[in-house]
């Protein structure tokens, strides 16, 4: 279903008072927005957005808005894209989840979806007020920011450890086999077709594929295989797409995480593979991937899992997940969205840390 124009705008334009009270009052009633001013956007085409464009607005108010802050950031839709699977998902965290987690994440203020147009709003803090930073693949990560984004999974992962909540209040919850998610990743004409012609005309992606002595098909078939065989293993609630350019670092150098579009109920060496492939230097991964590994599966027993998996078994799974990371982390991603700097080390990272860890050989036994 493509994104044309709807409910909520796809550029810096149109995000007028009365909309903004809108978002605004589901949670805080009684407040009024009286002047919208821009102060910047980010679009698809500026090589700093992926699947959904930002812009920062500073907002008055009228009523009681003690708890708003006057400058936040709407992430919005793109007219050149049109995953509205994701959309949708993203709304339903902040709109059902996010009041309920207790880690370090973005604070939301209001959001909406609209389906017929394929629109959305997420009306969220701008972490640079809180003197935040923003790593990734070109830019070093310290082994304890490393850990605290660990810790931060180790948390999010206990709370929902195989939680009876999926049978219930939480059955929206979409997995990685079932759901809009899996279709848009399945669907023989979506994304693995999509996969295919983006390998075939990018020549990096193409010779980096044939270095690893696969073929895209090859690829996909891990992907499915590896999908299936982790939803039959412990699950929990997973933020689902954990390169190091979804994650925040404080001033502290303590970790946080932003972008919930692929939020699922999954396997947790999915979120922990992902982080530390593209977290680290490929030689310190190399040098500190085990030791990290370890650390998280302390950490989830400190945050309340009583038996959480074997080293042996975690170390198995996360070189199993290696496969998610190359086929639906980076393949998929045009270089417009980071530019080339970012695309390449990215495809370098994940597909070094493919071939090291054998995942090849792996998914190749699991048929």
């Amino acid at each position: 279903m493509p994104v044309h124009e709807g409910k909520y705008p796809l550029t810096a334009d149109g995000w007028t008072p009365a909309l903004m009270t809108e978002l605004i009052s589901g949670n805080h009633p009684g407040v009024r927005v009286s002047n919208v001013t821009v102060v910047e956007a980010s679009l698809y085409g500026d090589q700093m957005v992926s699947t959904s464009g930002r812009t920062v607005l500073d907002l008055d108010y009228e009523g009681a808005s003690a708890d708003l802050p006057r400058r936040m950031l709407v992430k919005q839709a793109q007219l050149e894209l049109s995953p509205e699977a994701l959309y949708d998902n993203e709304v339903g965290f902040y709109g059902r989840l996010r009041p309920e987690i207790e880690i370090e994440t973005v604070r939301a203020f209001g959001c909406g979806f609209d389906r017929e147009s394929c629109t959305y709003a997420l009306l969220l803090e701008d972490l640079r007020q809180r003197g935040v930073t923003f790593p990734n693949v070109t830019v070093a990560v310290s082994l304890d920011s490393m850990r605290s984004l660990l810790d931060l999974l180790a948390r999010l992962h206990a709370r929902y450890w195989q939680s009876p909540r999926f049978s219930g209040d939480l059955s929206w919850v979409q997995t990685h086999v079932s759901g809009p998610l899996h279709e848009k990743f399945h669907r023989p004409d979506a994304l693995p077709v999509a996969i295919a012609d983006r390998v075939a005309a990018v020549q990096f992606k193409r010779e980096m594929v044939q270095r690893m002595g696969v073929t895209v098909d090859d690829l996909y078939n891990g992907f499915k295989a590896l999908q299936h065989h982790q939803s039959r293993l412990p699950n929990t609630l997973l933020h689902g797409d954990t390169h190091i350019g979804n994650t925040y670092l404080l001033p502290d150098g303590s970790g946080g995480l932003l972008d919930w579009q692929l939020f699922v109920r999954g396997y947790c060496l999915h979120d922990v593979s992902y982080v530390i492939a593209t977290g680290l230097a490929i030689e310190d991964r190399r040098k500190h991937e085990r030791d990290l590994l370890r650390y998280y599966l302390d950490r989830l027993k400190a945050h309340g899992v009583a038996e959480p998996p074997s080293f042996d078994d975690a170390w198995t799974e996360y070189r199993r997940a290696s496969v998610w990371n190359v086929y639906i982390g980076w393949l998929t991603t045009p270089v417009v969205n980071y530019g080339w700097e970012i695309s390449i080390m990215a495809h370098l990272r994940v597909m070094t840390a493919f071939e090291d860890l054998e995942t090849k050989k792996l998914l190749a036994e699991m048929r």
